[in-house]
């Protein structure tokens, strides 16, 4: 077999895509197959996507839950970016062995770090079940009850693809519906740390340079992937060996050059390319800013605090991390969002459709009150999508004690039943003290404190009353909207308020002692109100649903001889194009790649994010 390359774009070079842009599914390279050849692609169609031997997408992996890897060598070494492994190196990292701030590199196997949680999976097969998911859904049920026969006859799929094998199996919708996918993986649980730079050069330019360009960030990290003695998935075990992989990247050191064909394989998280412009709309009059404003007060809080101590520095590194990287992707979206009027065009393809529409009764049957569905889903969710924003943001998701509360669910309705078997009880309670060890290694109750006032207070003072959680009502009432006396006075007497603390209750847990505790009403409060408005505007977001599926459904009838492009939704995907510059205004000029002179240029050693090593 001929040598495979793929170019490994870890430092983000921004390329102009050709005219047919999208993000491809493996299954779809048949149909795509012609106009990558014309771009530039010199591998077969089997080179990169074969279920019966190696190729390509035996090398391009799920890292964790929400990231991509390459395997580039035999022994199942991973690159990824920096920022994916962001979080297993704050996990390793302490002060006295600070590797976010010095980096990390293995000398031998034996150096190499285990991850708990930390798993990479391999795409085995992909199959189109449209036709077994949707032979028996008649048209007349209502989206609750098409939605509920899918999933029955998913798990019947998943349940044969899985059988006797080991593996891991997801149905997956596409187009709004209209195609069903079976993805069958293969999951390996020992995934342990090989090396990373230090954040200096990993986190370059943090959040300025972050979704921008030029850039300068060497944004990767290695890690390993480890077998049983006959390279199979195993839970870590010390003696278990660097996995053989099916195939492997060789990594080219010859660069690329202007007009250069490149092509990228992984996992992209989500896209909603079909939305309409009332969805565009809604994002960026409401949904956008709010999350920005809410993530903006919060990164605040932190940043404050990791200034100000090294531990505190190191303990909430992946969690400002994460809630920055979507701060600033949110920003950025609006600005483009309007900058390239989207709303307008989206507008005049909505009319061209209707128009091509009201051509044939036919049409006019299947289709003709599609758009209405849209108009009347959004005007009726609109407050209800801001209240799920903040729920979200400045809620159970976005306070991390909260978050934390909410895990304590099943024990407490356990607890008020009373009805678990006495070995199922004692094994729940275990799990949970094991995952109050780990959630509080990264905890600082001074800032959690602050975090909590902060953002509750924005969630009381932005969204209607009616919509407030029964318990931030009464807080908001009772405190007389003053959140951070709430804050310092139930952090006194939680359970949650430390370690010890919640420990201490696991040791003899009562249904009384977590019912009356602050911060578990509050979780639970808002947890119930997110059920009571999803079932009060259930039917809208049904409505919301069909609009969706019968719109994309009416587009490929509309195009019948476009391939069209199915939205992100972390399964494999391939896109390709050409190494170009970039024009993104009037006057201005980026060219197509970046050197060590311009981290140099942007050296400022006041800024964190712009320090540069001094080995460098």
């Amino acid at each position: 077999m001929r040598k495979l390359f793929l170019f490994i774009i870890s430092f983000l070079l921004v390329f102009n895509l050709i005219a047919d842009e999208g993000m491809w599914l493996l299954t779809m390279l048949n149909k795509k197959y012609s106009d990558l050849q014309k771009a530039g692609l010199k591998l077969s169609a089997d080179d990169i996507y074969n279920v019966n031997r190696s190729s390509l997408k035996d090398a391009i992996v799920q890292f964790g839950n929400g990231c991509t890897g390459e395997v580039i060598s035999k022994n199942g070494l991973i690159l990824t970016n920096h920022h994916c492994g962001y979080g297993q190196i704050q996990y390793h990292s302490t002060v006295e062995h600070d590797y976010l701030s010095d980096g990390f590199w293995a000398k031998s196997y034996d150096e190499e770090l285990p991850n708990p949680g930390l798993s990479v999976s391999f795409l085995v097969r992909v199959e189109d079940v449209t036709a077994q998911v949707l032979k028996d859904i008649p048209a007349t049920i209502s989206e609750t009850e098409r939605d509920a026969k899918i999933q029955e006859v998913s798990k019947s799929i998943i349940e044969n693809a899985t059988k006797d094998n080991g593996y891991r199996a997801i149905v997956r919708d596409f187009f709004g519906g209209n195609q069903y996918l079976l993805l069958v993986y293969q999951v390996f649980n020992d995934v342990r740390l090989v090396g990373a730079p230090p954040s200096s050069i990993g986190k370059f330019g943090g959040d300025t340079d972050n979704w921008m360009w030029p850039r300068h960030t060497g944004d990767f990290s290695m890690f390993r992937v480890y077998a049983d003695k006959d390279n199979k998935p195993a839970k870590y075990a010390k003696d278990n060996k660097p996995y053989t992989p099916k195939h492997s990247l060789p990594v080219s050191l010859s660069g690329v050059h202007q007009n250069d064909y490149v092509m990228i394989m992984g996992y992209p998280g989500r896209t909603t390319r079909y939305m309409t412009s009332y969805g565009v709309e809604e994002a960026i009059e409401r949904i956008n800013p709010s999350i920005v404003k809410i993530r903006d007060k919060k990164l605040a809080i932190y940043r404050e605090d990791m200034n100000k101590d090294a531990k505190i520095r190191i303990q909430y590194a992946s969690k400002y991390a994460r809630t920055s990287n979507y701060w600033k992707y949110y920003i950025g979206q609006t600005k483009g969002l309007k900058r390239l009027r989207v709303v307008d065009t989206k507008r005049q393809q909505e009319q061209a459709f209707m128009n091509w529409v009201n051509q044939s009764p036919e049409r006019i049957a299947k289709y003709g009150n599609v758009m209405n569905m849209y108009k009347e889903a959004y005007t009726n969710l609109k407050e209800y999508n801001l209240f799920k924003t903040y729920l979200s943001e400045a809620g159970v998701r976005g306070i991390d004690i909260l978050g934390f509360a909410n895990r304590f669910t099943t024990l407490y309705k356990v607890l008020e039943t009373d009805t678990l078997a006495k070995e199922k009880k004692n094994n729940l309670i275990e799990r949970m003290k094991s995952e109050t060890e780990d959630y509080y290694k990264d905890f600082n109750a001074p800032t959690d404190k602050k975090v909590l006032a902060a953002l509750l207070a924005m969630f009381a003072q932005d969204i209607p009353e009616k919509y407030l959680p029964t318990e931030l009502l009464k807080i908001k009432k009772n405190y007389k909207g003053n959140f951070d006396k709430y804050a310092k006075e139930a952090f006194e007497v939680s359970i949650f308020k430390n370690k010890e603390s919640v420990l201490a209750y696991l040791a003899n847990p009562t249904y009384k002692k977590l019912d009356k505790d602050p911060i578990f009403a509050l979780t639970y409060s808002m947890v119930g109100a997110g059920k009571k408005f999803d079932a009060e505007f259930q039917k809208d977001k049904e409505n919301l649903i069909k609009a969706e599926r019968l719109y994309i459904a009416g587009l490929m009838e509309m195009y019948p001889e476009k391939v069209f492009a199915p939205d992100a939704n972390f399964t494999m995907r391939l896109t390709y194009g050409h190494v170009l510059p970039y024009y993104p205004a009037d006057g201005i000029f980026y060219d197509y790649y970046t050197t060590l002179d311009g981290i140099m240029q942007k050296e400022d050693p006041n800024s964190d994010e712009f320090k540069v090593p001094a080995k460098l």
